[in-house]
């Protein structure tokens, strides 16, 4: 039965990849976070997993995870101060995002296991611009953001650890995850879920900036989190050990489709609920991301993207209703 640990486990992304885990019998969890994560409460096999808080910044509490987390087969590592927050905030972002992950890095080298699988959550903050109209892992990432640079560093690190024989690692640059429930987050993306999610709550949306034809580069939750398992039996081989990078399958939406899909499945009405604005530093963090992906190495690894965002509309409308 693969154990498999998991950070930020009370976020969006561990709640939503736990959930779905847990809805097999073989997989055992520990969730860990900075407060007390919960076990998803839809969890067909809730006996299976174990939330144990803990600090990653704290050199102590660190330790007493990884020593009472052990055995592990596979490690996800998503905890993080988001975009805009780290911009807002550097010194809490390089302590979360950079050197929290560097303690962890290093405490799961001491487990001495070059089989253990590490997936690393990145971004396409990575990159900045100028940009090729078509990114690849090839394309050299220039982040124009604390929370991208921080995010290379850390894929950069796993690579080196990985080609070190220390375990078996991956970075995977996920696209923007849309759409995602609950309240609205220090991403500089937010608004790209809350485009969708506030108008079909009933609640009003601010878009920061006055561009329709504004592009971005998307990934509902259900395939993000069918990719995120299959990541646990990807092929090592099929990369060399100081490469591990992959960008993630998504799908380019600009704010007009976005808007389009939004009235195509909840009506007209609901765009009377978007408020267009221009937030000039949000603008710039979003205007520094790429707009069109290549992920022909993805889809070699297994790996695939959604079909429509029409799609992840009617999905996100039809777990409101059920």
């Amino acid at each position: 039965m693969p154990r498999i640990l998991i950070t930020g486990a009370a976020g969006f992304i561990g709640q939503l990849l736990a959930e779905r885990l847990l809805s097999q019998p073989q997989y055992t969890l520990i969730l860990t976070d900075i407060v007390s994560p919960p076990i998803p409460p839809k969890a067909k096999h809730p006996q299976n997993a174990k939330a144990i808080q803990a600090d990653l910044c704290d050199a102590s509490s660190l330790e007493n995870l990884i020593s009472s987390s052990l055995p592990l087969d596979a490690v996800y590592i998503f905890h993080g101060i988001m975009s805009s927050g780290s911009e807002a905030n550097f010194d809490l972002g390089m302590r979360v995002n950079l050197h929290a992950t560097l303690s962890l890095l290093s405490s799961l080298r001491s487990i001495s296991n070059p089989n253990l699988r590490v997936i690393y959550a990145s971004s396409q903050a990575v990159y900045g611009q100028p940009l090729p109209a078509v990114i690849t892992e090839e394309t050299m990432p220039t982040p124009e953001g604390s929370y991208g640079a921080q995010k290379h560093i850390c894929e950069t690190l796993v690579n080196d650890y990985t080609r070190k024989g220390f375990f078996d690692g991956w970075s995977l640059r996920f696209p923007t995850i849309s759409i995602r429930p609950g309240k609205p987050t220090a991403a500089a993306s937010s608004f790209i879920s809350g485009l969708i999610r506030e108008p079909l709550n009933g609640v009003e949306c601010v878009i920061p900036l006055k561009d329709r034809s504004f592009k971005s580069w998307v990934c509902s939750p259900k395939t993000l989190a069918e990719n995120l398992e299959l990541a646990l039996g990807v092929d090592g081989t099929k990369l060399e050990k100081h490469k591990r990078v992959v960008n993630m399958p998504g799908i380019g939406v600009t704010v007009q489709d976005m808007m389009d899909a939004l009235a195509k499945v909840a009506g007209e009405e609901k765009l009377k609920l978007l408020k267009e604005e221009t937030d000039v530093e949000m603008e710039r963090i979003l205007r520094s991301w790429g707009t069109e992906f290549d992920n022909a190495l993805a889809y070699k690894l297994g790996f695939h993207a959604d079909g429509s965002f029409e799609e992840a509309v009617r999905g996100y409308k039809d777990s409101l209703e059920n």
